[in-house]
């Protein structure tokens, strides 16, 4: 007979913790950090609401062992989010092979588990696909792989290149721990996503913590690194994001705003993975979304699904209608009411509180109002969407 437990994260026993990263090293599936408990305790360090069930089944002699952990915050109704959204970019139920999701999330209280990028999870859908930069030799091999399957654009970014080089002096990349440049790399995002209306998910006091609290951190083992591209004494573009070991996730990709013409983030990358075996880097994950450039870098991927996963039982039954109708009404649609509900949910993932939650719900409305009106202002030969930009649900890199 399986049973639930579920607790903040910082409550795990060590023996929890232990049998969670178990789970994690038995497969491949379960490698990116942001899965094991390290990430979920350091989220539940800024997040009040942060959980984690764990499920576990009796032993034959007697005793118990955990089969499964889910990190997640708990809303209303008994649906369940990923944890630290939106900068848990991978996440999901670390579980033994076989193990049933909806008979184990009916156990549990749950009565939905909503996700956006989970490795694995039946049913699988709409899938996409999480890049990665996977460095297992010299880099130079590597990149001269990307320019014989990519050579126009790596011939364009090239002389972009040199084109800084000779206008601020000779690019380098670096590891950072100059707190000005965080915060200017923190501004250069924050920038852009005012300009593109896209939910500026940077708001949330919680994530500002995380942030910081892993950029002063900064344990190889696990904790932030930031990597800053210089031309000259020029800072062009910088990536800040989570590392464990030799795995690299970045979540903040920015770039100078009055570099744009040199495609300062196209040459960083090309610059980073020249940098990587210096930087005791394997895996730099790129994660899902923003195919146009991360597919020009990426040899390999994985596939990531999205979509709703209801619990066994009349609660499950009861948010699978309330899921029903917003697909009948085009939520899973590119149109309008697609983009809005995508933005909320976006929304109620990653704000904790519901002042942050009707904040950003007055903004949603803001924005979709300005833009339809400025759409009425263009002729019918422009090309208009009033809600283009301000419900994606992938805002780290741009």
């Amino acid at each position: 007979m399986m049973r639930a437990d579920t607790l903040h994260p910082c409550d795990l026993t060590m023996e929890d913790r232990e049998a969670w990263r178990t789970l994690c090293a038995s497969s491949p599936a379960f490698s990116s950090p942001l899965l094991g408990p390290d990430f979920a305790i350091y989220v539940g360090r800024f997040r009040a609401d942060a959980l984690v069930t764990i499920w576990r089944t009796p032993t034959s002699n007697g005793a118990e062992r955990p089969v499964a952990f889910l990190p997640h915050h708990r809303r209303l109704g008994g649906a369940a989010y990923p944890l630290g959204a939106p900068l848990g970019d991978y996440h999901g139920p670390v579980a033994i092979e076989g193990f049933d999701l909806g008979s184990a999330l009916q156990v549990a209280g749950l009565a939905a588990y909503r996700f956006t990028s989970t490795i694995g999870l039946p049913p699988a859908a709409d899938l996409r696909e999480g890049f990665l930069i996977e460095v297992d030799g010299p880099a130079e091999v590597f990149l001269e792989t990307l320019r014989q399957l990519r050579p126009k654009s790596f011939k364009n970014y090239r002389r972009l290149g040199h084109g800084l080089e000779r206008t601020f002096g000779p690019l380098r990349v670096a590891p950072v721990t100059d707190k000005v440049v965080f915060d200017t790399l923190l501004d250069w995002k924050r920038q852009q996503l005012a300009r593109t209306g896209a939910f500026d998910f940077l708001r949330p006091a919680w994530v500002n913590g995380l942030l910081q609290g892993l950029f002063d951190d900064g344990d190889p083992a696990f904790g932030g690194l930031l990597i800053g591209l210089y031309a000259g004494e020029r800072l062009v573009a910088g990536h800040f994001g989570l590392r464990a070991g030799d795995i690299y996730h970045p979540w903040i990709a920015s770039t100078d705003p009055d570099l744009a013409d040199w495609a300062p983030g196209h040459v960083f990358l090309m610059h980073a993975i020249e940098a990587m075996p210096r930087l005791g880097l394997r895996t730099y994950d790129l994660g899902p979304g923003h195919e146009h450039y991360k597919r020009l870098y990426s040899l390999s991927s994985r596939s990531v699904t999205s979509g709703v996963h209801f619990a066994a039982g009349e609660a499950g039954t009861v948010m699978r209608t309330a899921e029903q109708a917003w697909v009948m009404a085009g939520a899973k649609g590119r149109g309008m009411v697609g983009r809005l509900h995508r933005r909320l949910e976006v929304i109620s993932a990653s704000e904790p509180t519901v002042l942050g939650r009707l904040q950003g719900y007055a903004d949603t409305v803001a924005i979709a109002a300005m833009r339809t009106h400025s759409a009425l202002g263009k002729t019918r030969s422009e090309p208009t969407s009033d809600l283009t930009s301000i419900a994606r649900p992938d805002t780290r890199a741009g």
